[in-house]
């Protein structure tokens, strides 16, 4: 049974720095396409960053140069490292795989930060940013 268990979330001031985890278990397979996404009060839930089994990454536009996403293959563990936090970042933050271990860089950044692309979800981590 697959599993994605986020940890990391936090309270941070407006400039400051979290770190995500989410660590997968259960895969029959040690290669999948991962991605963090947030949902904010009252919106829907968008794609953040993804990287695939290449360690090719996408990004929103929104926080190019801010979040960088990596993972740590032999942990199996992801992670979204994000820096010079805003109010706006303020979301639940939920990791995802996709089984089918797309390569990202056949896709551009939208198309890689949809929904539909991931088949597992995790439960989520609250992150709150005050100003």
């Amino acid at each position: 049974q697959v599993q994605l268990v986020e940890s990391g979330g936090g309270s941070v001031q407006t400039g400051g720095s979290l770190r995500l985890s989410c660590v997968a278990s259960g895969f029959s397979s040690s290669d999948y396409s991962m991605g963090w996404f947030r949902q904010a009060p009252g919106k829907k839930r968008e794609g953040v960053a993804c990287i695939d089994g290449e360690n090719f990454t996408r990004y929103t536009d929104s926080v190019k140069g801010r979040f960088t996403i990596s993972q740590d293959s032999a942990k199996k563990t992801l992670y979204l490292q994000m820096n010079s936090l805003k109010p706006e970042d303020t979301a639940i933050y939920y990791c995802a795989a996709d089984s089918r271990a797309r390569r990202w860089k056949h896709y551009n950044d939208y198309t890689a930060l949809q929904e539909y692309i991931y088949d597992y979800w995790g439960q989520g981590t609250q992150v709150t940013v005050s100003s």
